[in-house]
């Protein structure tokens, strides 16, 4: 067993399952990058946290490190040993949302019913099934990709699809719910669907904007005339967006100072630790310290796609693409609300915002993309 693992160090390859894995092929810049973003998103995390009741960095500190011991386990599995089980992992993601609906926790405190609670674990159901999205529907785009542009092939996809994301929306969390949306329109495109789909979903979306619009909770609605009109309510339902301007304007190019942010130590910004965290990080560190981190995920995201286009294997280039469009939607809107771009949705920042479960899946998914980055041909028992 000894000898077996000084072969293993001295090689860089080891096997679990069907085919050997390379250590030395692993990507170093986005294992360096997720590093950095790991180190500098506690950072912030801690200066968020310093002024709030209650050790959240303790707590985010055991996520992190149970996040990396299931990274270090995901590199030892071959990625075709999780494309066999997609089935098991659609229908536990399922089983997950459903729990939630019937036994869901957290409108009171959040807005949705998105956690569940097993005796002193809580967790959020939904970020567990945006894995599990990503990686069954990976293996059925695979298996119907050449007739992926026949209606009957194309419906029940989207069939499958729909359900996890029609039991998000009913919790109701519509900011995830988009994001598995986005998730499943890439994984779509990088199958091979015929662009007249997504021209004809483009049409169809904004026809039932009116109708969705009525449908929606005042809150959401709030939000959207508070995007149009950012003076419209800035004592009341405008406050958080109106803050968070401000606390970004006030650091000016070089920030406050780490833990020094007026806004952020005196809690004027709310939700900081979680869905606001960027104003911290700007008005701490200033334009210098954001535009560090809209680098650092620049080249996290350019990685992806350096992985996904050196796949030989569509299932592998298809769960990178899911991944990818996960961490992009996440960075685009939660950066783009903080700044006025876009309107509140209630998304966090990967790596930055305060949260168990979102920290852990962030992790996770990271580990499958070095997963595939190190992945090898079939072995030879010759």
């Amino acid at each position: 067993m000894i000898l077996s693992f000084s072969v293993i160090m001295k090689t860089g390859d080891f096997m679990f399952g069907a085919r050997k894995k390379n250590l030395q092929k692993i990507d170093r810049i986005l294992l360096i990058t997720f590093g950095i973003l790991l180190i500098y998103g506690l950072l912030i995390l801690n200066s968020a946290t310093l002024s709030i009741e209650g050790n959240l960095l303790r707590s985010q500190l055991i996520s992190t490190g149970i996040g990396l011991f299931l990274l270090m386990i995901i590199l030892l599995i071959d990625i075709d040993l999780i494309k066999k089980l997609y089935i098991p992992i659609y229908i536990f993601s399922m089983a997950l949302l459903l729990l939630v609906f019937f036994f869901g926790v957290g409108q009171e405190e959040w807005g949705a019913n998105s956690w569940l609670v097993i005796g002193p674990v809580s967790f959020q159901a939904s970020e567990i099934a945006k894995i599990g999205i990503i990686l069954s529907l990976g293996r059925i785009l695979e298996d119907n990709h050449e007739k992926l542009n026949k209606p009957k092939i194309l419906l029940k996809v989207l069939i499958l699809a729909a359900l996890p994301i029609l039991l998000v929306m009913s919790q109701p969390d519509m900011g995830t719910a988009f994001v598995m949306i986005f998730i499943v329109l890439v994984m779509l495109f990088t199958a091979g669907l015929h662009l007249n789909y997504f021209l004809g979903a483009v049409v169809a979306g904004i026809a039932s904007l009116p109708f969705i619009y009525l449908r929606l909770d005042e809150f959401q609605k709030n939000r959207i005339l508070n995007f149009l009109h950012p003076e419209r309510d800035v004592s009341d339902t405008g406050y958080q967006a109106m803050q968070s301007k401000i606390a970004i304007g006030s650091g000016k190019l070089s920030g406050k100072g780490l833990n020094k942010g007026i806004q952020n130590q005196y809690n004027f910004i709310p939700e900081k630790q979680t869905d606001f965290i960027f104003a911290v990080v700007s008005e701490e560190l200033g334009f210098l310290g954001g535009v560090f981190l809209i680098l650092l995920y620049g080249i996290l995201l350019y990685r992806f796609l350096h992985v996904a286009n050196k796949t030989a294997s569509l299932y592998q280039k298809l769960i990178i693409m899911g991944i990818f469009a996960m961490f992009l939607f996440h960075i685009f809107e939660n950066i783009g609300m903080s700044i006025g771009l876009v309107p509140i949705t209630g998304i966090p920042l990967p790596f930055f915002s305060y949260g168990g479960t979102f920290q852990i899946t962030n992790i996770i998914c990271l580990g499958i993309v070095l997963s595939a980055s190190i992945q090898r041909e079939p072995l030879s028992f010759e």
